[in-house]
């Protein structure tokens, strides 16, 4: 099929005494509503297929799935039915669907003569090296962590012990800190190749409804397996992946048009004409190496803030009324924000029957994230609350900006007891009106915890927006800021605090062998945009 269309808000009320068929009900609509069309009518029989799926639940006691399905005809049939495309971008707007092109993209031959490197295996270069490896660049990747298994035993004693390794933990290691998360590949960004990256997750052993869902996610047990998948596509391609690499060193010559590279304090020796920097957000070390060897940065808004626990069976009925637990419908998520003065606080990162993570990188620091299995069938559900900090907070300085988020990792530290515990208080003890002790909510940090005042741990400003915020969050959803759901803290790993300037093509300013990409760099939000990033970067490359 090269020719596709799309039928979008297919709205099928959700019925408590139908728990299936949705989909056959949604493409019953959609042939109906070709048989409409005069011109799709006469076309003949459509193959049909569900495009997307997702819930609209702002009115609880009607809810409805919402549908795109597609229509499309063979290869064939379109060559002997050509249209100006004019006339059919009109007919289509006149019944309200939407022409697509299923032609995809095509990766350029590599024609250079030094391999390219890739320095990080998170989504951002681990994409690049697979569009590289793909147009038979061959390229080189080195992550400082280790491979997702022996990663998993690490971080696996690290949450058991509080033994931490500075190298290969939750934020470095194959698959970056996507990979001990939800795995959630929903993105705000408005770019083609969203699809192409679940498209090369769901052959890498995704769920296929990735691809369909309007909130896909594939939960940290099945990541672990798919980023393994395609590290030995890239292997098998003539790519070579080395772990426990770190990049140490740089040295530009050639007015940046060459670099070579120093691994694990390494005389640098490796050269390259093309160096992609996917390191992530948070290698503190390699950025000031690169600031130390000429590389361009500045700092750039990020924020800071808590994980909220509630239970997930509340946030279920909260969201779904009375279908909280009807078999259509996923478990609970949310996204909420407000302005609170100068700043925004907001959830971020919300994992439905998740887990709260001890996420440190250095000694000392208290870090936490969130994660979900793919079952997501925990008893909590737990999300980032943010709040969001200015560069003018630490004086547009890239050096303070890392500074101010290790100052309060290291607060938490202290401030819960200096022995690897994590600060917690419940959201009653937060506004003073318990003694903050869990009552109802079990937190599930993989850690230890300690019962600690937020105040002791952040910044007063951070404090009094996460209050006005929680308040603002219960207005939108009850019981949001009930005394019985738990903080954990910190969590300030929401986003690079520091950015790595490019051009339009992608390459460093002053450096044109050096691409910039991904979250570290202040491009990217997430596993999917990263994708993406580290895509555009490699075709940027290869002259796309």
């Amino acid at each position: 099929m090269n020719r596709k269309f799309i039928i979008h808000n297919i709205k099928i009320p959700l019925d408590s005494r139908r728990e299936d068929g949705y989909e056959l009900a949604a493409m019953d609509k959609a042939r109906r509503i070709i048989s409409k069309s005069p011109f799709f009518s006469g076309m003949g029989k459509a193959n049909l297929g569900i495009f997307k799926r997702s819930v609209d639940a702002r009115d609880k006691n009607a809810i409805k799935l919402v549908f795109s399905v597609f229509f499309g005809y063979s290869d064939e049939f379109c060559a002997a039915n050509t249209m100006d495309a004019e006339r059919l971008s009109a007919i289509c707007s006149k019944e309200n669907i939407v022409v697509s092109s299923d032609d995809g993209f095509k990766i350029p031959e590599f024609s250079g003569n030094k391999r390219p490197i890739v320095c990080g295996f998170g989504p951002c270069g681990m994409f690049a090296a697979l569009i590289l490896a793909r147009s038979g660049a061959c390229p080189i990747v080195l992550e400082r962590g280790a491979d997702a298994d022996e990663r998993v035993k690490i971080v696996g004693k690290y949450w058991k012990s509080g033994e931490l390794s500075e190298q290969t933990n939750v934020q470095f290691g194959e698959g970056g800190a996507g990979t001990f998360s939800d795995g959630k590949l929903m993105t705000r960004i408005n770019d083609p190749l969203c699809s192409y990256v679940l498209e090369v997750m769901a052959k890498h052993g995704a769920d296929a409804d990735i691809l369909v869902n309007a909130k896909p996610h594939v939960g940290t047990d099945k990541l672990r397996n798919i980023v393994k998948s395609i590290r030995n596509e890239i292997i098998s391609l003539g790519g070579e992946v080395y772990f426990n690499c770190a990049l140490t060193s740089l040295e530009l010559s050639g007015n940046g048009k060459s670099v070579k590279i120093g691994i694990n304090g390494e005389r640098a020796s490796l050269e390259t004409d093309a160096l992609f920097l996917a390191v992530g957000h948070s290698a503190r070390d390699t950025f000031a190496m690169l600031a130390k060897s000429g590389v361009e940065m500045c700092a750039k808004p990020f924020s800071v803030g808590v994980r909220i626990e509630h239970l997930q069976k509340n946030i279920d009925s909260a969201l779904y009324g009375k279908f909280a637990s009807h078999k259509a419908l996923s478990r609970g998520e949310y996204a909420l924000s407000c302005r609170i003065g100068e700043r925004a606080a907001y959830t971020f990162c919300m994992c439905p029957g998740g887990t709260v993570v001890a996420s440190a990188s250095e000694k000392e620091s208290i870090v936490t994230n969130g994660m979900s299995y793919s079952a997501r069938d925990g008893l909590n559900a737990n999300s980032a609350v943010a709040v969001s900090v200015s560069v003018e907070d630490f004086g547009n300085n890239p050096f303070a900006a890392m500074e101010f988020q290790a100052n309060i990792e290291k607060t938490a530290y202290k401030a819960a007891g200096s022995d690897g515990s994590a600060p917690i208080q419940t959201v009653g003890g937060f506004f003073g009106k318990t003694n903050g002790e869990p009552t109802e909510v079990v937190p599930t940090y993989t850690g230890k915890t300690k019962i600690t005042p937020m105040t002791d741990v952040f910044p007063y400003f951070v404090t009094d927006t996460l209050l006005a915020g929680l308040r603002n969050f219960n207005g939108k959803i009850q019981g949001f800021a009930c005394d019985s759901a738990v903080l954990t803290a910190p969590e300030t790993r929401t986003s690079s605090p520091v950015k790595l300037p490019r051009g339009e093509d992608r390459r460093a300013i002053g450096a044109p062998c050096i691409y910039t990409c991904g979250e570290g760099a202040g491009y990217a939000g997430g596993i999917t945009s990263a994708a993406v990033d580290g895509i555009r970067s490699a075709l940027a490359f290869l002259g796309v």
